[in-house]
């Protein structure tokens, strides 16, 4: 049970450290861990990702900003309560981390692979340009009975196929993590930057309805 669990949600990703390590929490007495490494897009920019590492994987006290370090685990997340609202937060948790050369013009590695369940009817649009997109919020199991609830983005055909999904169905997705700044307001005339974490979709199975 726990290998499937496991093997439902699996990251790859490689980029450039961009930030000192932050504390994060401690459980059972293992200490964690928040650094934000920059991976590169195809587009030459990038995507800004927050990486959850034990201090039990590296030294996290070490300066390693401009090194290029590669993370393999899952993609979690939690609700932090902010004053009357939740807020979802996402990271990628580490299971293994190490540091890599990526060959001069390869882009840096991003892969994410998940297997879950629609948990909100998905939200179809479309863009001023004309571009379809869809928005899925997918439940991916973990041990002890908890869930991380991933924003996910299709687009094109995918996100006309998504559109049929109702609350329950089991999908399976591939794809990459991204970033995007927007603005959140928080009164009349104050806005605060934030960033947003979400999948970006590449291919999509459906398996059943639940």
């Amino acid at each position: 049970m726990l290998d499937k669990v496991f093997t439902n949600n699996q990251v790859t990703i490689a980029g450039e450290v961009v930030s000192d390590f932050t504390f994060s929490h401690e459980i059972y007495g293992e200490n964690f861990f928040l650094v934000n490494i920059a991976v590169s897009r195809l587009s030459d920019s990038c995507d800004i990702i927050p990486v959850m590492v034990s201090d039990r994987l590296m030294d996290v006290k070490g300066d390693y900003k401009g090194c290029i370090l590669q993370a393999s685990g899952q993609f979690r997340s939690y609700n932090r309560h902010e004053e009357t609202k939740n807020r979802l937060v996402l990271s990628v948790f580490a299971r293994e981390v190490s540091f890599v050369e990526i060959p001069e013009g390869e882009q840096n590695p991003n892969h994410i692979f998940l297997d879950g369940y629609v948990c909100k009817k998905p939200v179809y649009r479309k863009t001023p340009l004309g571009r379809e997109i869809a928005d899925v919020l997918l439940a991916v199991n973990r041990p002890y009975g908890k869930s991380d609830y991933i924003p996910c983005i299709c687009w094109g055909r995918n996100a006309r196929y998504a559109d049929q999904f109702e609350v329950g169905a089991h999908v399976q997705l591939w794809g990459r993590i991204q970033s995007r700044e927007y603005q959140k307001k928080i009164d009349e005339e104050v806005y605060e930057k934030r960033v947003a974490y979400e999948v970006s979709v590449s291919k999509l199975e459906y398996l059943s309805e639940e």
